[in-house]
């Protein structure tokens, strides 16, 4: 299971709505992926811009990338994505102890 820590740093990564876009369009792809130029051409932004969201979500880990032939493909890291839907719905709705949560540190 995904570590708070972790978490925080993904939804950091993702915390921008152009981030959040290409996330969006990696997963409605599938399997398949987006070349970036596929990318820059949905977003209708400059390549250094595209260039600059993917770095952020390539080092959180969010998205990989791979090379075929002359094309630079990003892909949904699925794995890191449903990892994070876990750590964020895995109690839902099973009620807070209060007693417990006082005295449970949070760490910074």
């Amino acid at each position: 299971m995904m570590e708070t820590e972790e978490a925080a740093t993904a939804l950091a990564k993702l915390g921008h709505p152009m981030r959040l876009r290409i996330v969006q369009y990696l997963v409605q792809a599938g399997e398949g992926g987006l070349s970036v130029g596929d990318i820059q051409s949905l977003l209708d932004i400059p390549g250094s811009t595209l260039s600059h969201h993917v770095a952020h979500l390539l080092s959180g880990g969010i998205i990989y990338q791979k090379r075929q032939g002359r094309n630079l493909r990003c892909f949904a890291n699925y794995d890191k994505l449903n990892d994070l839907v876990t750590l964020l719905t895995d109690k839902c709705c099973v009620g807070i102890d209060p007693v417990r949560l006082q005295d449970t540190p949070i760490k910074d």
